[in-house]
């Protein structure tokens, strides 16, 4: 996406060259991505249908308890897709074998119910466990743990003891896993008191004994509470069981210390470390380099780098983009022109946290020429973009009204085999709403719903405020309709942006009988995946039918909207590519180390940190905004 020019290349991205990866070969891979969950779909219809011929209403082979092929092959293919990370495909495999008249096994019900943890579908596991009891079978302590396991990770602790009660009950002996899945789940519910009780309960179970996990498990219990001290004693109980802290412990507490602020006291651990003779590591020295990144601390932060070699322990490229967002951070070029020169010295190459990390400082800044060169760098050094890398740019040119370079970016992730996500078409859309173009946000609403993503609470309300401000109440009051077919309710606010869209046109009973009608209408919430499928495919059918058109001009043009993510991702790029320029520099000025960088507008660089603005007003007009996504928000720029 864009052109180098004549500038110089750095050996790093020569390199990357001479292995082989270009834009061509990255093409190719983007392809076989985007194609592959397709042949995988097909793969799994396959399979059943090859299976159904030999099924009828119910399996003989499981009806007289015989070890059925087919449930041990698809129990197999569960294993693996969970393992690849598609829990839900194999959640499919598992409703195709009850279907077709199969008996799952305990193995199986064991590998779904690992199924459903992962996607953090809790609430249906008493139906599974309804299910295999229903069938007779008889669990034995491999399920029972993972009936632990799921409703720790859930947070229900005490159905997670209920079960470990039933297991014992049962004749099945709890092991030192059991335990410590235990001990987890009360420190995850914030309970490290507990945990310290199923301690004392573990020494009465006979052939059972804490190991080191479980002691790392209960410090880190107490220092997720931020209660070091009990962590440390329980750090001096593991010398009663005939243990002694490892890596693991310790970095546990530096990391407290970090995120407490005192990365100091995280560094002294080092001494506690080598007195106990166990050997710093990459994370030891990760965790403190970024702490000190974290407290704007950056002379320690370097310092602490060069007594690494004392440690022998190698920088790697987490310390490296850690330093050179701290020295961002702080605005100080020189500190990132050192950190990529060190970089290079080490060997080590930059990667798309990187890259990301300097597109979204221009970013920020409204520089985003030298955003979209970053971008242009990583994509030429055969590093590919990830959803982040895309997202930095996508905000940066909607911040800059420039929503007509944000959109193409939708079908560039296609082409990189990223599939864009409602984030990021949320912010494309709101670029043109800003621009008071309707019609193209009413575009890449029905595309986003044409490629099965479902649209989220703040997306309706971006759009209804965009018809809004283009006088055009109607409009916004059909998307409630939209809203209800999706089963997404809408919030007060977004009745509120729905009744000043008509108060802007002077029709105040209008506006009230917005209010009145929808506290009269009961809320409807989504609450399975199933439910959101069902409802996208209905959106879809709506768009079909519908021909949203509408042309609007001489409309005031709102500030853009910053979307914050996890702070940036990006990739290997030469140092002179990768540090920040002013605008007065020449390209070829990038070969030297901080001239290039932003030294007479330093200030620049000085991104205020946006806060959270729920309703405000600028220039006479006023925008509504809230949370977008999990990992984002919306935020009003000056």
């Amino acid at each position: 996406m864009g052109g180098f020019g004549k500038e110089k290349v750095h050996p790093v991205i020569r390199s990357k060259h001479r292995d082989g990866t270009s834009t061509s070969k990255k093409r190719i891979q983007a392809s076989t991505v985007m194609e592959s969950p397709l042949h995988e779909k097909d793969l799994l219809q396959s399979v059943s249908s090859a299976m159904d011929s030999q099924i009828q209403s119910r399996c003989l082979v499981c009806l007289g308890n015989t070890s059925c092929r087919i449930v041990h092959s698809r129990t197999k293919l569960m294993n693996i897709l969970i393992e690849k990370g598609k829990p839900q495909e194999a959640q499919l495999i598992f409703d195709s074998l009850t279907e077709e008249g199969h008996q799952p096994t305990l193995i199986t019900y064991t590998t779904f119910l690992s199924a459903l943890t992962r996607q953090k579908l809790f609430k249906s596991i008493p139906l599974l466990i309804s299910k295999w009891e229903k069938n007779g079978l008889k669990p034995d302590s491999v399920f029972f743990n993972a009936m632990i396991n799921a409703f720790s990770e859930s947070g229900n602790v005490k159905e997670a003891m209920k079960i470990f009660q039933k297991m014992k009950d049962r004749g099945c002996k709890p092991t030192a896993s059991t335990f410590n899945t235990l001990i987890k789940g009360y420190g995850n519910a914030g309970m490290p008191e507990e945990s310290l009780k199923l301690l004392d309960l573990m020494s009465q179970e006979e052939n059972v004994k804490p190991n080191d996990r479980t002691f790392n498990i209960l410090i880190r219990a107490w220092c997720n509470k931020k209660r070091i001290t009990e962590a440390w004693n329980v750090v001096d109980k593991m010398a009663a069981y005939g243990l002694q802290p490892d890596v693991v412990t310790y970095n546990t507490l530096a990391k407290a210390y970090a995120e407490n602020g005192e990365t100091s006291r995280a560094e002294g651990i080092i001494l506690e470390m080598q007195n106990n003779r166990v050997t710093p590591n990459e994370r030891t020295c990760g965790i403190i380099i970024n702490g000190y990144c974290k407290e704007g601390k950056m002379k320690d932060a370097l310092r602490f780098l060069y007594t690494m070699r004392k440690h022998s322990v190698q920088p790697n490229l987490v310390i490296f983009n850690s330093l050179i967002k701290g020295f961002l951070d702080i605005t100080d070029t020189d500190g990132v022109d050192e950190a990529l020169t060190l970089m290079e010295e080490f060997g080590v190459k930059p990667d798309v946290v990187t890259f990301s990390t300097i597109m979204n400082a221009w970013s920020s800044v409204g520089l985003m020429d030298k955003c979209q060169e970053i971008f242009d760098d990583m994509e030429k050094a055969g590093i590919e973009p990830d959803i982040h890398a895309f997202s930095i740019l996508a905000k940066g040119y909607v911040r800059a009204g420039e929503p007509e370079k944000a959109e193409p970016l939708l079908t560039a992730m296609g082409k990189s085999g990223i599939r864009p996500n409602v984030v990021i078409f949320t912010t494309v859309i709101s670029g043109w709403c800003s621009a008071g173009k309707m019609e193209y946000a009413s575009r890449v609403f029905k595309k986003m719903c044409k490629m099965g993503i479902s649209p989220n609470l703040k997306t309706f309300e971006t759009l209804i405020w965009g018809y809004g401000e283009a006088k055009s109440p109607q409009k916004a009051e059909e998307l409630l309709q939209t809203m209800e077919q999706m089963g997404i309710s809408p919030a007060k606010g977004t009745v509120q942006l729905v009744a000043d869209a008509w108060h802007g046109i002077g029709l105040v009973n209008e506006a009230k009988r917005i209010k009145n009608d929808l506290e009269e209408t009961p809320k409807v919430r989504v609450s399975t995946k199933e439910d959101k499928a069902a409802a996208a495919e209905s959106l879809q059918r709506t768009y079909q039918k519908q021909n949203l058109k509408a042309s609007y001009s001489d409309i005031p043009q709102m500030p853009g909207i910053a979307m914050t993510d996890r702070n940036g991702s990006g990739s290997p790029s030469v140092r002179s590519q990768m540090i920040i320029k002013g605008p007065g520099f020449p390209s070829e000025s990038l070969s030297t180390p901080t001239k290039s960088m932003f030294l007479a507008q330093a200030s620049w660089f000085r991104v205020k940190k946006p806060s959270f603005i729920c309703r405000t007003q600028f220039q006479g007009h006023v925008w509504v905004c809230g949370q977008c996504a999990n990992s984002c928000r919306l935020v009003f720029l000056t």
